[in-house]
């Protein structure tokens, strides 16, 4: 019988995309395979993204055995953070003065390196594995990485065309100008940062099958799916916490998390909002206002969510797809609750004349309604409360119904109570939240643009959101949303003057 392994490993997104429906199995931390090894066990082997190089949760069991299937000849696919793992070395000193080096399994003869990028792509193929045999087209998928940058002498397989890096627009030409993907002399180990790869290109999928000598795919299709219930079953990897049943709530019903500008804590708190959710039992679509895709991954390490083709909000030239398509995917979908979060302030972008081009333009365009967070750790709880009273009062100016104000970070809960009625008194806003300050002794892995850690972030995320905010509360804020319209620019400059 054929088995084809996906591991499941502290730090690894194993829901974040489907692997051509081929996992049948799960290799866990150890190396095993339902208490085997799974050199012996296994035909091929899947290492998915995730955070796998800074969290440092793949141990030497499990090396020796990705090591023994690559001399096996046994066929290794690892994408993104998996790629990585098989790689010389990667440096994931971002921001750091000095390279923060750290060694991969040498299967593949590349280095790793800080590059962003969070573009659906396509990319070039290039003739040195089994995996591309008879792929005459460029193939599909998309990037979202932060140590995306390769360099070595190993065989190319993949070229990316990538528009934006680093946060700019940089490929104006359309050229294949990112190396995303590379293999071993023998072709079995194959590295590549392009996600959804064997998701949206069959042939692909067809080669896998044959180098394996599958002779039952649909028996492949149905042990798959059993492993698919295996990882939805858990709220994120070896955490024990179940996910209940629930009954589906009909329509989804939309929350965005929009704040007053960037540091105040979104990806944290949609990160723990989804987590608790999940662990009632309800199905969430976690979205990005923009294209930076990389801060609903956390959420979706502990949902075993997808990171679905419009998970990124169109705006502007910037993201995946636009709000009106994909209201209407979603309403359609068997999600039950969708939480948006912003990009930087709920207003940035508002006056640029390409609309639309801010989370604001987006609530507006369906009516979707918002918590309006601020991190207090600038300028103080003070501050914080005059600057999100006046931003709620102008998100109410356009439309936006503002649920909930949040404050993040809050360091002295008497301040905060000073500051309570201040905010109900001068906005129309009754639910006035807050989060206390992470206390941490090791603060590493905390930044999602910069060096994280799924399982320590994640875990502390759901903890204060479950510890400190009424959930059956915030569901009550959200609700179900239609696509109205995208408004002009001289109807947001004529409601903002």
């Amino acid at each position: 019988m054929t088995k084809i392994g996906l591991a499941y490993i502290n730090g690894s997104v194993p829901g974040f995309e489907d692997f051509g429906n081929l996992p049948t199995d799960i290799v866990k931390e150890n190396g095993l395979v339902n208490g085997k090894k799974a050199s012996d066990e296994l035909d091929a082997l899947i290492i998915p993204g995730g955070t796998l190089i800074e969290s440092n949760d793949i141990n030497m069991d499990l090396n020796k055995e990705i090591k023994k299937m690559a001399r096996d000849g046994k066929p290794i696919i690892g994408i993104c953070a998996g790629f990585q793992l098989l790689s010389n070395q990667i440096d994931i000193g971002r921001k750091s003065p000095v390279p923060i080096v750290k060694d991969g399994l040498g299967l593949i003869d590349v280095n790793f390196s800080p590059l962003i990028t969070s573009d659906r792509v396509k990319a070039k193929v290039y003739d040195n594995s089994f995996l591309v045999k008879n792929q005459t087209e460029d193939v599909n998928g998309f990037h979202t990485h932060t140590y995306g940058k390769i360099e070595g002498d190993a065989k190319p397989l993949f070229y990316s065309q990538v528009q934006r890096m680093n946060y700019g627009d940089t490929n104006k030409k359309g050229e294949y100008n990112i190396f995303s993907g590379a293999c071993n002399d023998d072709g079995n180990v194959i590295g590549t940062m392009i996600h959804g790869i064997l998701d949206e290109n069959p042939v692909l999928v067809d080669n896998i099958v044959e180098q394996i000598d599958i002779q039952d795919i649909d028996d492949i299709y149905n042990r798959n799916l059993e492993v698919k219930k295996y990882l939805e079953s858990e709220v994120g990897i070896h955490t024990g916490i179940k996910v209940p049943a629930v009954k589906a709530m009909g329509k989804p019903k939309y929350l965005m998390i929009g704040s007053n500008g960037s540091d105040s804590g979104k990806t944290f708190i949609l990160t723990g909002l989804a987590g608790a959710l999940r662990k009632r039992g309800y199905k969430v679509a976690l979205l990005k206002v923009g294209p930076d895709v990389r801060d609903i991954i956390p959420g979706l390490y502990l949902t075993k969510g997808k990171m679905e083709d419009f998970a990124s909000v169109k705006i502007g030239h910037l993201g995946w797809a636009d709000i009106e398509s994909t209201v209407a995917k979603l309403n359609s979908s068997d999600y039950d609750i969708v939480l948006i979060e912003g990009v930087m302030s709920v207003f940035t972008g508002l006056l640029n004349e390409k609309v639309p081009f801010s989370a604001a333009e987006i609530a507006m365009s369906s009516n979707i309604p918002m918590i309006l967070a601020t991190g207090v750790n600038k300028g103080g709880i003070e501050s914080a409360a005059i600057d999100i009273v006046a931003q709620a009062n102008m998100l109410e100016k356009f439309g936006i119904s503002v649920e909930g104000i949040l404050l993040n970070k809050v360091y002295n809960d008497d301040i905060f109570d000073n500051v309570v009625p201040y905010i109900k008194n001068n906005t129309s806003v009754d639910r006035i939240l807050k989060l206390p300050k992470l206390k941490s002794a090791d603060m590493r892995g905390f930044i999602p643009e910069v060096e994280i850690r799924y399982e320590l972030f994640t875990s502390h995320a759901m903890e204060l959101i479950e510890n400190n905010l009424n959930i059956d509360e915030i569901i009550n804020m959200a609700r179900e949303v239609e696509f109205e319209k995208i408004y002009s620019f001289e109807e947001i400059k004529s409601r903002m003057i």
